[in-house]
């Protein structure tokens, strides 16, 4: 016979505060090659790839996120080029919020959840995000990789991938 176990304690819903046009830049810690970025825009949950070549800047790509979808992508960014643990992406799902406090209660809340052998029903909705999150980073050449038992981390596609300049033998 199945043991059920249901959610004790329902998740508390925290809005993160950011300026109201708030656009942030992620150079991703020179994975890119020069002159690109990445470009979030809170309001409107369109992630864009930019490049400028001669001081005039060029759309690459972009794809609009809904506030889920931005609430696993955001902790993925801040975390690069490290792994983000599933505490942080949890927190961040239901409380929008990475905070040291928050993150911590998220832990226990995941440790209970697997003492209880209830882990993969909470993570579930994560896992489902970060799966239509992936989805719409791989086409702007950015992959969402799980890590075992530990979390997820991004990886460039080799399309974006800067070229290295080898010297040609004559």
């Amino acid at each position: 016979m199945q043991h059920m176990v249901y959610r004790v304690e329902p998740p508390v819903i925290v809005e993160r505060e950011y300026d109201n046009d708030a656009i942030l830049h992620f150079s991703l810690q020179d994975a890119l090659p020069e002159g690109h970025t990445f470009a979030l825009n809170i309001t409107l949950g369109t992630f864009s790839y930019l490049s400028a070549s001669d001081g005039i800047p060029h759309l690459k790509g972009q794809q609009q996120f809904t506030r889920g979808e931005m609430s696993m992508l955001l902790p993925l960014l801040e975390s690069y080029p490290y792994y983000c643990p599933y505490e942080v992406l949890y927190a961040s799902f239901y409380n929008n919020d990475t905070s040291e406090e928050v993150v911590a209660q998220s832990r226990l809340h995941l440790q209970k959840a697997l003492d209880n052998g209830v882990w993969d029903q909470e993570m579930r909705p994560v896992r489902t995000l970060l799966s239509r999150t992936r989805f719409k980073t791989r086409a702007l050449g950015i992959d969402i990789l799980s890590i075992l038992e530990t979390g997820y981390i991004l990886r460039f596609l080799p399309s974006l991938r800067p070229q290295k300049k080898t010297k040609s033998t004559i």
